[in-house]
């Protein structure tokens, strides 16, 4: 990563697998002031021992569903990365309320004060269960998205732009397939929901290293989706753990067999800029729709769809990487 151009970076759930990625990344890059926006305590407390408890590092205790505080913590921020969320699709199932609060308010919340606030460039963490969502954490992630793109509106003539990146399953992250499978396989045994089911992938050093482009790209109102394969349940079951019993329990509740990262009906026009897409709503607040502001961009035709069981697949070595981590 180039040197970072800009000033103070808040990202909420930064305790989290991205925010642990995007920590380092910044302060290697030269941030001058960062601050981290999580409920954990005990999660803040271990990654200033990381770190060393470098200088421009910051803290804030609070929730997303705390306006106040929200505000507080963005005095004298730049740039804000929106990664807090309840994430796991049996999670919002049951406590759908929860979900609500803290994916669908925690969003306009963070839209309000940073409005308010005057941050710059406001950027959400999405994910491909947003596009024509079956499970309830995907139906909250698609009403957090459209707030954030909606609220370049509410933004007016003011400095703050807003904008989403969506991508799909995250390598190793906490509490991923491939994090769990790791743990049973000493067993030798894994469960399997349905091996013909189908599943983008990125690492999280690649997560990182695209949402902090995006910061740097973003105009406001786009969401932004990098070009990623994907893989199936069985294939990548056998890189994980190739020695193991399989134990089928079939698909959850709200999972599908297939996901989607962009739809043949999402509206308003989507830009390929080589090593990603720029979907640009109709209520995106500036005039991109002839003239985009990205050097080579492409125009897609109507109709575009990407959905893993089409995509590109994962390649060999990429596979047995992640078998022998």
């Amino acid at each position: 990563m180039t040197r970072w151009r800009h000033d103070g970076v808040l990202i909420t759930g930064g305790t989290g697998s991205l925010g642990r990625a995007l920590v380092p990344a910044l302060l290697a890059a030269g941030v001058p002031r960062l601050a981290i926006y999580s409920r954990g305590e005990h999660a803040q407390v271990a990654m200033q021992g990381d770190l060393e408890n470098d200088p421009r590092l910051r803290f804030f205790i609070g929730d997303v569903r705390d306006r106040e505080r929200l505000r507080r913590a963005m005095a004298g921020v730049d740039v804000l990365i929106h990664a807090a969320a309840l994430k796991h699709v049996t999670t919002c199932e049951y406590n759908p309320r929860e979900a609500v609060l803290t994916n669908v308010v925690g969003a306009q919340n963070i839209v309000d004060a940073a409005i308010d606030a005057g941050v710059r460039c406001v950027l959400i963490v999405s994910t491909d269960k947003a596009v024509q969502p079956e499970n309830f954490y995907g139906a909250t992630k698609m009403c957090a998205e459209k707030i954030f793109v909606q609220g370049n509106a509410y933004a007016g003539d003011g400095p703050t732009r807003l904008a989403a990146v969506r991508y799909g399953n995250v390598v190793g992250s906490r509490g991923s397939v491939v994090e769990v499978w790791r743990k049973q396989r000493a067993s030798g045994r894994i469960s399997i929901t349905d091996p013909s089911a189908t599943r983008f992938w990125i690492s999280l050093e690649q997560a990182a290293g695209f949402v902090l482009s995006c910061a740097d790209r973003m105009q406001g109102g786009e969401v932004f989706v990098p070009k990623l394969p994907a893989t199936t349940v069985a294939d990548l079951a056998r890189a994980v753990a190739p020695d193991c019993v399989w134990d089928l329990s079939g698909l959850r509740a709200g999972e599908k067999l297939h996901e989607i990262l962009i739809s043949a009906n999402e509206t308003g026009a989507v830009w390929d800029l080589g090593d990603r897409y720029a979907i640009l709503t109709p209520f995106a607040t500036w005039a991109a729709w002839k003239n985009p502001p990205w050097e080579g961009a492409i125009r897609c035709s109507p109709g575009l769809r990407i959905a893993s069981d089409i995509a590109d697949r994962v390649p060999e070595e990429v596979l047995e990487a992640w078998g022998r981590a």
